[in-house]
C-alpha cells in the first residue's frame, strides 16, 4: 500500500482528497495536516512514502515545509498542491526538494496516478504545466547559465544525454527506446548523475538542465 499524508488548510479539499485517493485499492490515506507545522510532525509520526501538499497555507506554507520534510532521513516524496499553473511559489518547492505539482481541479484518474508515479521514485514533469513551470521560472541570465553548465561537466556525455532526456518529461522507459539502454542501465545513468551532481531528485536535475538553457 502507498501511504499518503494530505496537508491543506481547508477540511473540505482534505476530504475530497482522502475521498479520491482511498477509492484506489493500492492507496491510504495515513493521516492529514492543516499546515505545514503539523505535516512535519505527522511525518515524523506516520512515516508516509508520499506527501500531497497544498502550497499555500497559514501558519507555515508548504515551500517551507517541504524543506524542512526534505532533511529528514529517508523523506517521503512530496507532491505540491496549486490553484494556480504559474504559482510564483511553485518553482521554490521544486528547488526545495518536490518532485513535482499538481493543480486542484487535476482529475482523480490523474491525482492517483501522480501518487503511484512518485512513489515508484518517478517525478512528475510529464505534465505540461510542470514544463511551463520550469521554463517560467528558472532564474537564466549569463551568469546563471554558464554555472549550470559548468557544474553539468562534471557528467560523461552519455550522463548528459540522460539528464537532458530527463529534463524533457521522459520516462526511464522512453529514454531508454529514444538513447537504446535497458531501463536499468537508464536508471544507474540518472542515480549516477544526480549523485555527481549533488542533488536529491530528477526535478532538480531538470532545473539544472533548464538553468543552463540546454533543453
Amino acid at each position: 500500500m502507498i501511504r499518503v499524508l494530505v496537508v491543506d488548510d481547508e477540511a473540505l479539499v482534505r476530504s475530497g482528497l482522502r475521498m479520491i485517493l482511498e477509492a484506489a485499492d493500492d492507496v491510504v490515506v495515513v493521516a492529514e495536516a492543516r499546515d505545514g507545522r503539523a505535516a512535519i510532525a505527522a511525518v515524523g509520526r506516520h512515516r508516509p512514502d508520499v506527501v500531497l501538499m497544498d502550497v499555500r497555507m497559514p501558519e507555515l506554507d508548504g515551500v517551507r515545509a517541504a524543506e524542512e520534510i526534505g532533511r529528514a532521513s529517508a523523506p517521503p516524496r512530496v507532491i505540491m498542491l496549486t490553484t494556480f499553473d504559474l504559482d510564483e511559489y511553485v518553482h521554490a518547492a521544486l528547488r526545495a526538494g518536490a518532485v513535482g505539482f499538481l493543480l486542484k481541479d487535476t482529475p482523480p484518474r490523474d491525482l492517483v496516478a501522480a501518487v503511484r508515479t512518485v512513489a515508484a521514485g518517478n517525478a512528475m514533469l510529464a505534465p505540461e504545466v510542470t514544463r511551463r513551470l520550469i521554463n517560467s521560472f528558472a532564474e537564466r541570465g549569463a551568469g546563471r547559465a554558464e554555472a549550470a553548465r559548468e557544474r553539468l561537466r562534471v557528467l560523461t556525455g552519455r550522463e548528459r544525454e540522460v539528464v537532458s532526456a530527463v529534463a524533457r518529461g521522459l520516462s526511464n522507459a522512453e529514454i531508454g527506446r529514444e538513447l537504446a539502454m535497458s531501463e536499468a542501465t537508464v536508471k544507474a545513468h540518472v542515480s549516477r548523475s544526480l549523485a555527481k551532481l549533488g542533488l536529491d531528485n530528477r526535478v532538480q536535475a531538470a532545473i539544472l538542465v533548464h538553468d543552463a538553457d540546454l533543453t
